[in-house]
């Protein structure tokens, strides 16, 4: 069941959306070679606290899962596409890092994604980075009051495999609001004119996923979380919480 959010709530998910974003500016500044990922998800914590807010990953567990999840904070680096745990390990020079966080606060969540290069750059790097946020660009423009989702689906799917890239199957985008992940879910790839029609006050988590070897085969680590790559090159994630409205798609989490 899709809930449509008032005006008024899309204003207090906005809150919770700018949590979010303030978190990941802060991660991505601390982010540098030699800095463990423990600290980075410290840095997220430090946001949540000073807003006031909790977090929606911190304890969650879906059917999928062996344990909670016990950070606030998914570090996927290199060939992890999502939901890295974040440990002991150092960030390197040329590690390309995927963040993703969420925030609840006054009872909405917010949702959102960003990767990186820390140190020197790969070129090709750079560009799977910049295909994913093409992507998730493309997927809010079609986000609009009268298309369907398989219009966001279609238009996130064409630039993934326009570029040559792999997208992990079977993962992506959701409904958002009182809980992180509500109906519907948002495909990144799918037929145009297909599903569900989009309304003023869904609000939806739009998230595309790349990997740079052209596959979609991905497996899950030992830990029971990590998703990578089964080729073992690299991938990026771009996400953003969006709410459908009159007057277009409106970026809850921008940066």
């Amino acid at each position: 069941m899709v809930e449509l959010k008032t005006d008024t709530s899309i204003d207090a998910m906005h809150e919770a959306g700018q949590v979010v974003a303030r978190a990941l500016t802060a991660v991505q500044e601390a982010a540098d070679v030699g800095v463990p990922l423990l600290e980075l998800d410290e840095v997220a914590h430090g946001v949540l606290r000073g807003a006031g807010a909790t977090s929606p990953f911190l304890g969650y567990r879906p059917s999928f899962a062996p344990t909670p999840f016990p950070a606030v904070l998914c570090v996927s680096v290199n060939d992890a596409i999502v939901h890295g745990i974040p440990g002991r390990y150092r960030l390197r020079d040329g590690d390309l890092v995927s963040i993703d966080f969420g925030a609840e606060l006054g009872g909405w969540v917010g949702d959102s994604a960003l990767s990186f290069v820390v140190g020197t750059p790969r070129e090709a790097d750079l560009r799977l980075i910049e295909t994913a946020e093409r992507a998730l660009a493309a997927g809010i423009e079609a986000a609009v009051v009268g298309n369907r989702i398989g219009d966001i689906a279609h238009a996130i799917g064409t630039v993934c495999r326009g570029a040559g890239y792999g997208i992990p199957d079977g993962f992506g985008g959701h409904g958002i609001g009182r809980r992180m992940h509500e109906d519907p879910g948002v495909p990144n790839e799918g037929r145009p004119g297909r599903g569900m029609r989009l309304r003023h006050g869904m609000v939806l988590a739009i998230e595309p996923m790349v990997i740079k070897g052209g596959t979609d085969a991905f497996h899950a680590a030992a830990d029971g979380w990590t998703l990578r790559t089964n080729d073992g090159s690299r991938a990026a994630h771009a996400e953003h919480t969006v709410a459908i409205t009159e007057s277009g798609p409106r970026i809850l989490t921008a940066r």
